[in-house]
């Protein structure tokens, strides 16, 4: 999504969606648009926004296509999350207690690779991200990011990876605890969505999780990782 404004067609183009059924959800509020001259128009931003909260609740099938519709042509598609989480980039166990530590932790983690240029943006941008929309599930996952790509701030796609020994309040809307996280850091629009979409269908791998939290170390997470996304792209 690089135009600052498209209409209805692309719309549909961009999700690989139904015009008509597009068009109903945007008359009721459902996506956000404004009629100019009769027609729909949309900011590339508010949709990004509105697409990555309708993520949560997608199925596998429906993060499959936000894959399929944001292509990431520079990146191994088929090992996108292992490709960008070296074991340098994992943090087992991470030792933080709150919720900036945290945050705070994973980015210093993901500066280990030389490509956050200014982690202090990153930090707020992370933290604004965070106090608009928490990022935590209820399964004690979390994804903390920035709403909008640091293009300034970063040069290539991160993740960092830590997960607490024991679970922290971070937002998660029946309150429970989370202790696994990954940071997504990236400096386009499509990497970002496609990376989001992927991890949410690892997570809905039925042993995922649990495999994350019995794992010690981060060669042994590494290995969890890589097994899932496997799972995943032969789905």
């Amino acid at each position: 999504m690089e135009h600052e404004s498209y209409s209805l067609d692309d719309l549909a183009r961009q999700l690989g969606r139904d015009k008509r059924e597009l068009e109903k959800l945007v008359s009721r509020g459902r996506i956000p648009g404004r009629k100019v001259n009769g027609e729909w128009l949309f900011n590339s931003t508010e949709i990004t926004h509105w697409l990555e909260q309708e993520m949560r609740s997608y199925s596998t099938i429906e993060l499959e296509r936000v894959e399929q519709t944001h292509p990431t042509t520079q990146l191994d598609s088929e090992h996108l999350i292992s490709s960008l989480m070296p074991e340098e980039l994992m943090e087992v166990p991470l030792d933080a207690r709150t919720k900036r530590s945290v945050l705070e932790s994973l980015i210093e983690i993901a500066g280990r690779t030389w490509q956050i240029w200014e982690p202090s943006a990153v930090l707020t941008a992370v933290q604004e991200r965070e106090e608009a929309y928490p990022t935590a599930f209820d399964n004690g996952v979390a994804i903390p990011h920035p709403r909008n790509p640091l293009s300034d701030a970063v040069g290539e796609p991160v993740i960092a990876y830590g997960r607490t020994l024991t679970g922290i309040p971070f937002g998660s809307d029946r309150g429970g605890l989370t202790d696994i996280f990954f940071l997504v850091i990236c400096s386009d629009t499509a990497t970002h969505l496609s990376v989001l979409a992927r991890l949410g269908r690892m997570l809905q791998l039925p042993d995922f999780v649990d495999l994350l939290r019995e794992a010690n170390t981060p060669q042994e997470t590494r290995q969890v990782i890589i097994e899932a996304e496997k799972q995943v792209a032969e789905q």
